[in-house]
């Protein structure tokens, strides 16, 4: 029995450890499992892999400027144009140390990109200068640059301090002399009648006060004349008891009556004459109320009128005003009561002055200008109504936009009558309105302490966008090296703007010398004029980066066009080969042209990139010497502008750009042949205010592409560019003309 159960209990005792054999063989397989993810995920894994990252991150890509499908993993030359080869913008730029970067080399003119490489530039010839680009990307360092001293020298950069002065400002307005409406007077009939004579029977007439005008017949005149002089007898006639009480009743009845005479404009002693005399008259003599110059005469001899009727209007010359024209955005540098001056076409060279008297308080819409009024004394009667005058006031202004005045300074002037200036305070001796401080009027003055110089930069320091203001300075113990910084400015007050945010005193800022300092930041993809944002690749000299951006933000100017268009231009002798390679470009043009003149941008942009491709795909390589030389401008020129229509929003930024393709191609047509086509130049005087534009068709047609519909006719046939007999000449087999 014990036999048989010793089998049996080691069976039993076997089945169980079997759990934990079980427990060990997972716990095995986990761990195997373990080890072998930290073995593959480890620190030296990673490393490996961080490695093998590295390494293929640490490869370097050169491209051509002209020819970006070129990526080649050594530096070297271009295969189509033979330029040499910069690096991509995806290439590693490793943080170096200053003993371990390598000199670049930049034209002045900054045409191209910083090259590795010294020598002349490929664009312009000129011999490249070394510069320092910091590429860190770091902190400030994203829009400073650093030049050498001989960059500097090329590029002539001049700086100067930020400073405080008073600076001045010279506002020109044009007006005309008018009369003074306060010394108007108008000579009317105060009582119903007839015009039996007119004393002045012309205008023109100089006139002194009391001076007789118009000899009236009046009945109403006898009937009144009749009952002064019964007033009169019933006053002499007065006695008795009851005679102080009846004379003062007929006394006061007299008066009555010769005030009526009076407002009549009979003078006293008209009214002694007539009492005198004894008996009534119809006629009355009415006499001049002013001195002065009879202006108009509104009635004539004969003529039947009635009380208030217009006979002459008098106007006194010895004071005149002088009506100006003031431009809006000048307004900040006028006050009330400050002096100017003005001259006249009858005495060229003699300056007149006066005071500004008054500002009109609302502003002509259509002018956009705002009326001025200047008082000033005519004594000796130089000044002639409706003369034409130029004015101009020189404003010296402080901080705040306070006027500099020292001749006002301390002083109480008339806030009705300018000329009214006193030392004391007091009242206006004109209309006798209280004297206000000159301070009051925004006038301060040097000597008394109260003006501060304002902070200004000269005029030609500040890149401005229409946006954005950009200025670029000298980095204090940092020789060559600039910094660019947005900046705020108020107003021009001439060479010099006053600066509200931004800049601090004593700063050196770049005043010459600044567009050549934000083309190199543009070069680089840094924060430039025209790129707030910086980045983007480094363009060649045939890109133009954010050039839509350009026409949206600045006021874009056609330059003059170019020589080629308008004077006779000896084709060169280039191989017919690449000459057919031409016609392609050339059609795809006057697709562009097509699109244009029907207002189609959509089909203007397709077929800009139809003749960019095409123009790019014709073989250089066929080319050698000045013809080589002169294609690779023309082409970088043409590929600038053609991407400018990719870019454009509006049509007019479109024809803008083809306006500039259209020069390039023609200097094209007329050096190089063009080709199997008759190609027809059309010249527009209107384009562009006048500035004009040629372009090509092969329709003999007009079809104006830069007006449209709007004048799809506009334009004259020029002339005819076709390729001669002559220039038929295949070059020799290395492609030499």
């Amino acid at each position: 029995m014990a036999k048989w159960k010793e089998p049996f209990k080691r069976c039993w005792q076997l089945i169980a450890k079997i759990p934990i054999l079980l427990l060990l063989i997972i716990v095995f397989v986990v761990g195997y499992k373990f080890s072998t993810a930290v073995n593959q995920g480890g620190p030296a894994s990673q490393n490996d892999s961080h490695a093998d990252h590295g390494a293929s991150e640490s490869e370097e890509i050169w491209t051509c400027s002209m020819h970006p499908q070129i990526r080649l993993p050594e530096q070297g030359k271009c295969p189509i144009c033979g330029m040499d080869l910069i690096l991509t913008e995806d290439s590693p730029k490793p943080a170096k140390t200053a003993s371990e970067k390598k000199p670049l080399y930049a034209c002045s003119m900054f045409c191209l990109p910083p090259q590795p490489n010294a020598g002349k530039c490929q664009i312009c010839g000129m011999e490249m200068v070394e510069v320092d680009v910091d590429d860190s990307g770091e902190g400030d360092a994203v829009r400073t640059l650093t030049l050498s001293p001989a960059a500097q020298k090329l590029a002539e950069i001049t700086t100067e301090p930020v400073s405080r002065k008073f600076v001045a400002a010279e506002i020109r307005m044009v007006g005309k002399v008018n009369y003074d409406e306060t010394r108007l007077k108008h000579i009317t009939a105060w009582v119903p009648g007839r015009l039996e004579r007119l004393y002045v029977d012309y205008t023109g007439i100089p006139v002194k006060q009391g001076d007789h005008m118009v000899y009236l017949y009046s009945p109403d005149l006898a009937t009144a004349q009749a009952e002064l002089l019964q007033a009169l007898d019933r006053a002499k006639g007065a006695t008795g008891e009851q005679g102080s009480l009846v004379n003062r009743r007929a006394t006061d009845w007299l008066e009555d009556i010769r005030d009526k005479f009076r407002l009549w404009g009979l003078t006293d002693d008209q009214i002694s004459e007539i009492e005198t005399r004894g008996t009534s008259t119809d006629y009355m003599t009415i006499n001049a109320p002013m001195g002065g110059i009879v202006i108009h005469k509104n009635a004539v001899e004969g003529m039947y009128v009635n009380t208030g009727t217009r006979i002459y209007t008098i106007a006194d010359l010895t004071r005149v005003w002088i009506k100006l024209e003031a431009y809006e955005s000048d307004l900040q540098w006028l006050r009330y009561g400050q002096e100017l001056e003005f001259e006249t076409e009858a005495y060229p060279g003699e300056l007149f002055k006066g005071r500004v008297a008054f500002i009109d308080p609302i502003l002509d819409a259509k002018t956009r200008t705002v009326k001025l009024r200047v008082n000033v004394d005519n004594a000796d009667g130089r000044l002639k109504p409706e003369m034409f005058v130029r004015a101009i006031v020189h404003s010296k202004i402080a901080e705040g936009g306070r006027i500099i005045d020292a001749e006002l300074a301390g002083k109480w002037i008339s806030p009705m009558h300018p000329e009214i200036i006193k030392d004391e305070p007091g009242t206006c001796d004109v209309c006798g309105m209280p004297l206000v401080r000159a301070e009051s009027l925004d006038f301060v003055s040097v000597e008394t302490g109260d003006a501060t110089p304002p902070l200004v930069i000269p005029a030609s320091a500040p890149l401005k966008t229409g946006k954005r203001t950009l200025i670029y300075l000298a980095i204090p113990d940092a020789p060559g090296r600039f910094e660019g910084r947005e900046i705020v400015l108020g107003p021009r007050a001439g060479d010099y703007y006053i600066v509200k945010e931004g800049l601090a005193e004593g700063e050196q800022l770049v005043v010459h010398g600044n567009f050549k300092i934000d083309s190199a930041m543009q070069i680089v993809a840094k924060p430039s004029m025209m790129n707030p944002a910086g980045g983007g690749s480094a363009p060649g000299h045939h890109h133009a980066e954010h050039a839509g951006q350009q026409l949206q933000d600045t006021l874009t100017v056609l330059p003059e066009p170019r020589s080629e268009i308008k004077q006779p231009v000896t084709a060169m002798a280039v191989p017919a080969s690449f000459r057919a390679q031409l016609d392609p470009a050339y059609l795809s043009y006057v697709k562009m042209q097509a699109a244009l003149s029907r207002d189609d941008l959509d089909g203007a942009k397709e077929a800009a990139k139809s003749f960019q491709a095409d123009v790019t795909r014709a073989d250089m390589t066929l080319l050698n010497g000045d013809a080589h030389n002169l294609w690779m401008k023309e082409l970088g020129q043409l590929s600038t502008t053609t991407e400018m229509i990719g870019r454009a929003k509006t049509i007019d930024d479109a024809r803008f750009s083809f306006a500039l393709i259209s020069e390039g191609t023609i200097a094209v047509a007329k050096h190089f042949g063009a080709g199997d086509l008759s190609l027809h130049r059309f010249h527009c005087p209107m384009a562009f205010d006048g500035r004009g534009a040629d372009w090509l068709q092969v329709k003999e047609r007009t079809e104006n592409p830069f007006f449209g519909s709007a004048m799809f006719r506009c334009g004259t046939l020029e002339e005819t560019i076709t390729t001669s007999a002559e220039d038929l000449q295949d070059g020799d087999s290395n492609g030499e003309p």
